[in-house]
């Protein structure tokens, strides 16, 4: 029997050619013509000052803390339950992390409990849009006028995803998004750069080529270019920005389809929520879904094993997610702040289920009767 992955990364067809025409044209390092068209198409659709590619979503967030002057000392808000880049962007320049704990109905930031988290030290507030799902961008933004505060949004798993009407990542002074091969659209590995404070964006492109200001140079705006600020190599080749292409040219295809596979997994296990005590994720009136992840959240962390052990023998691929970073053996010993009781309960208890383009609506009703036939056998 066929085992049904976790994930499949999705190849449009058009990858190859583009990665072909790419290298025929003699330009292959980054910041050519299909970087170009990558980074006009996010300005042009999302509305973003400027759009960078990186070669990953942490690449973006490590020049979102060189944008964001972090330095040793200062404080940046962010949720336990994340991905370890979120974090280790701004500990690499000395900041203190200060985690936030979820909401009790989504593994997404407790928007209220970041105002306890303020001090005379915080620099930036990093919420982070789990599985596509808007925070509540108005809070915060709030929150961050009254304080001086900047908004980093890690808009990582948020591609095609709104706010009251507006698209992840075009909120806060800067946000980041991946295009990991688990993302809605992939390059293997990317991310991009996003810009909405003008403050930012003369250095952000010094700081994306090597702390140079060469991209001015290759506009004709100085006659050389050198060395001018700090940096690194931010910038993807040509070959993963035309990969990545081929994919923004079927991004509505890839969303239709990837929203209807949401749609089938939310339908056909509403009951086990309903009659099981599952958790199943929610939409708030203020969000949009981008069909980026279905998850569950188990009853306990025993019976969250057993469904993963359960739906293994059965060749269905589902895992757990991420683990609170306030709890990770890099960081439990210096948090000293209190204990966050959903961060720890998703990590406990949240599994997520395939999810990739071509998962078939027979894979998905074969997927959801082994997770219905799971729990009403469990205790």
């Amino acid at each position: 029997m066929d085992k049904i992955p976790f994930n499949k990364p999705h190849l449009t067809g058009n990858e190859t050619a583009y990665i072909k025409e790419a290298v025929s044209s003699g330009k292959i390092s980054g910041n050519g013509a299909f970087t170009k068209k990558c980074q006009a198409f996010f300005r042009e659709r999302y509305g973003f000052k400027k759009a960078l590619l990186t070669t990953s979503c942490t690449d973006a967030l490590e020049m979102c803390a060189l944008l964001a002057d972090i330095q040793p000392g200062d404080e940046v808000i962010i949720p336990s339950y994340t991905f370890v880049s979120t974090a280790l962007a701004f500990v690499r320049q000395g900041a203190v992390i200060k985690f936030a704990d979820s909401r009790s109905d989504h593994p997404g930031i407790n928007e209220e409990s970041i105002e306890s988290l303020i001090s005379d030290k915080t620099k930036a507030i990093v919420p982070v849009h789990y599985a596509g799902i808007a925070c509540d961008m108005d809070l915060i933004m709030n929150l961050a006028n009254q304080h001086d505060l900047l908004v980093i949004e890690d808009a990582a798993q948020a591609i095609e995803s709104n706010y009251k009407g507006h698209p992840l990542g075009s909120i806060g002074n800067l946000a980041a998004f991946s295009f990991h091969e688990t993302k809605n659209i992939n390059a293997g590995e990317g991310g991009l750069l996003a810009i909405n404070d003008e403050r930012f964006i003369d250095r952000s492109e010094i700081i994306w080529e090597k702390g140079t200001n060469r991209a001015a140079f290759f506009r004709g705006e100085i006659d050389k270019y050198g060395w001018v600020d700090t940096g690194s190599s931010f910038l993807p080749s040509e070959l993963t920005a035309a990969f990545l292409w081929a994919q923004i040219e079927n991004l509505e295809k890839i969303q239709q389809r990837r929203k209807e596979i949401w749609n089938l997994y939310y339908d056909r296990l509403s009951l086990a929520a309903d009659d099981f005590g599952i958790q199943i994720p929610v939409i708030p009136e203020y969000a949009t879904n981008n069909g980026h992840m279905f998850y569950l959240v188990c009853k306990s962390e025993e019976q969250r094993t057993g469904l993963i052990d359960y739906l293994n023998k059965s060749n269905i691929l589902a895992v757990f997610h991420y683990q609170s970073l306030h709890k990770s053996h890099f960081y439990k010993d210096r948090y000293e702040g209190p204990e966050l009781p959903y961060a720890d309960k998703y990590t406990d208890r949240l599994v997520r289920l395939p999810f990739y383009y071509r998962l078939s609506d027979e894979e998905i009703l074969k997927i959801t009767s082994h997770v219905n036939e799971y729990f009403s056998q469990s205790p």
